[in-house]
């Protein structure tokens, strides 16, 4: 059984079916259908790709291995068995002979205060469809704001952690509302405005100085504010305070900063390394030769540097998996085991247009050279939807992208304080366990208004998760321990998608439906989404062993002419 289908755990997956041939029972317990590409998720964001084309269907692509739709609470190592919480709130219970640990890695907060209120994430393709909605309409509202103040705060876009997504979600997000402001003039004098903030000395600090000093100079080049040694000190309701003492008048605040190992790995009850499960160089948890575990959630010891891990990137992740598979199959007799070692294949970063930053095989390269390298990468890494990536790209490439809000994710629904960022929340009841108390439903209700959105100084770490391509590229990389929380990441865009959101099935009178009326992509009407439904406490499950407040973004309470509800 594997647990997760992040990076590593589909690559497993994959390589278990393909070596057992149908004579082996393979099952997969993941929250969604699908395996979430997450390096081009800047992308869906900016409006480029479509969502589903960075989604692989597990049933299409892994032949042989039963899917179950849940999230796993609790292992029982004795017992040898996986609890857990289907999409609707069921429980259930799995048996194994093999189990592979891959559930990747989860939100990494740190005590900022307001953070965790006006904040978004960027793991999961709710937060992606948010960000395009959300950012899409500050523009449209600056446009026809009252007053310059206004207009200013609206087109002002704070991403904090100048990591992988952070690096791209800021130099996609520049070109995107560059290109809104031709069809929704703002006021004379004023343009879209965006800052990159990392207490890190430099951006992309965990690569090479070289393919640092392109990112840098490109995002310069287009507009970007890059302030380096510099982060938030405090997020409110009209802008953030940086640590330099400045007031950023903004509704949008982006956290970028880090991951740390998903909790599920403590329910084991193994030795930890700051919170990721140890194993040997085989993959294996030491006395339990039937566990094995990889991707973010496990401290593999890096043989090419004796006394290290290997970091929490998906380049790792992905090689992981097919190490792991191999081991399970050796332990059951077939083949030879093996341990995990690595070469560094390069890293590749999408800056946007036929801008990238990419080092293949140690070639530093920049400019349209790069930007053909980092496209054909991906696609080349990508186990699905290659055909019609490209030809998304090509139809960007030759006609106006479009901008429009589609108001399927709320602000509410995707709170930076969530274990599970690649679901949105949705009303207690509806999902089960995931969707969250009463309490946390009747308190987003109460919040008028979208808060400002994502991350925050430091880097950002993917893995197992939808965080990095193979090569460890966007998504995937600083390591927690580098910045004060490093990006949030998750093993995979694991949980089922919220009722009415992509890929979940459309719930009736839930708030992922149809936006309030006369409000374009706002905020849904007091009596859906905050009314707490009736049927007692909240279900029991992973929330319960993961408690967290998880207010959600603060809504605003803006005047209503400006077309926040």
């Amino acid at each position: 059984m594997i647990v997760g289908a992040g990076f590593a755990g589909y690559r497993t997956a994959r390589t278990l079916s393909r070596m057992s041939r149908g004579k082996a029972d393979i099952t997969v317990l993941n929250p969604t259908d699908y395996f979430l590409y997450l390096p081009l998720l800047p992308q869906v964001a900016a409006g480029i790709l479509e969502p589903r084309r960075v989604t692989v269907s597990l049933s299409d692509t892994l032949r042989h291995v039963r899917l179950v739709l849940g999230e796993a609470q609790d292992v029982d190592l004795d017992a040898r068995t996986v609890h857990y919480t289907g999409p609707e709130g069921q429980k259930g219970a799995l048996e194994y002979d093999r189990l592979v640990l891959s559930v990747g890695s989860v939100n990494k907060l740190l005590p900022i205060p307001g953070v965790a209120e006006h904040a978004h994430g960027f793991r999961g393709l709710p937060e992606a469809l948010y960000l395009r909605d959300h950012v899409t309409r500050q523009v449209e509202l600056a446009a026809a704001a009252p007053d310059p103040g206004s207009c200013a705060a609206r087109c002002t876009f704070v991403v904090v952690g100048a990591g992988y997504t952070g690096t791209e979600v800021a130099a996609h997000g520049k070109m995107y509302t560059d290109a809104q402001v031709h069809r929704h003039p703002l006021r004379q004098g004023m343009s879209p405005r965006w800052l990159l903030l990392d207490i890190a000395p430099r951006v992309l600090p965990e690569l090479d100085e070289r393919l640092s000093a392109t990112a840098d100079r490109v995002l310069r080049e287009r507009g970007v504010d890059v302030r380096m040694g510099t982060s938030v000190k405090e997020a409110t309701h009209d802008g953030v305070v940086l640590t330099d003492g400045e007031f950023v008048p903004t509704r949008t605040l982006v956290w970028c900063v880090g991951v740390r190992p998903d909790p599920l790995v403590q329910s084991t009850g193994q030795p930890l390394e700051r919170g990721r499960l140890v194993v040997d160089p085989y993959l294996q948890v030491p006395g339990r030769p039937e566990v094995f575990a990889c991707g973010d959630a496990a401290a593999v010891p890096d043989l090419n540097n004796p006394g290290k891990f290997t970091p929490m990137t998906a380049q790792h992740a992905w090689r992981h998996g097919k190490v792991a598979a191999i081991n399970v199959a050796a332990s059951l007799g077939v083949g030879e085991r093996r341990p995990y070692r690595h070469r560094d294949l390069g890293f590749v970063v999408d800056l946007g247009g036929a801008q990238a930053a990419a080092n293949p095989l140690g070639i530093p390269l920049s400019g349209p050279a790069a930007g053909a390298v980092t496209r054909g990468y991906h696609l080349a890494a990508m186990p699905g939807n290659r055909v019609r990536v490209a030809a998304d790209w090509l139809l960007d490439a030759v006609l106006p992208r479009q901008s429009v809000q589609l108001g399927l994710v709320r602000s509410w629904a995707v709170p930076l304080e969530s274990s599970s960022p690649e679901l949105a929340r949705v009303p207690e009841g509806v999902l089960g366990p995931r969707a969250g108390t009463a309490a946390d439903a009747a308190s987003a209700s109460a919040r008028p208004g979208d808060g400002p959105a994502e991350r925050h100084a430091g880097g950002e770490t993917s893995g197992n998760q939808p965080g990095a391509g193979p090569t460890g590229n966007p998504q995937a990389g600083d390591p927690a321990e580098r910045s004060p929380g490093g990006e949030p990441a998750r093993n995979q865009p694991g949980g089922e998608p919220a009722k009415n959101q992509p890929g979940g099935e459309p719930a009736r009178n839930q708030p992922g439906g149809e936006p309030a009326k006369n409000q374009p992509g706002g905020e849904p009407a007091p009596e859906q989404p905050g009314s707490s439904r009736p049927g007692g406490p909240a279900p029991a499950g992973r929330a319960a062993r993961r408690p967290h407040p998880a207010p959600g973004p603060v809504k605003r309470d803006d005047d209503l002419s400006e077309g926040d509800t």
